[in-house]
């Protein structure tokens, strides 16, 4: 298990924990990203990501994608 960040550019990766308070995962659970779902990795720069999650793509900064683990 590693920190979504961690993950490749053009990556598909299930999503195995979200780790936070209850309202960042309820933040993050309602932007899709849900245990068990799968998102792609569109782009990384400089820590912060642009995420393809249920066809909809989210960008998503450094400290949010290092609460959701892959």
């Amino acid at each position: 298990m590693m920190p979504l960040t961690m993950a490749d550019v053009g990556s598909i990766v299930s999503i195995k924990k979200i780790s936070g308070n209850d309202e960042v995962k309820q933040h993050l659970a309602e932007l899709g990203f849900v245990v068990n779902e799968e998102v792609g990795v569109v782009n990384k720069n400089g820590g912060n990501m642009i995420i393809n999650v249920k066809n909809s793509r989210i960008a998503l900064d450094k400290t949010l994608a290092n609460r959701i683990y892959v």
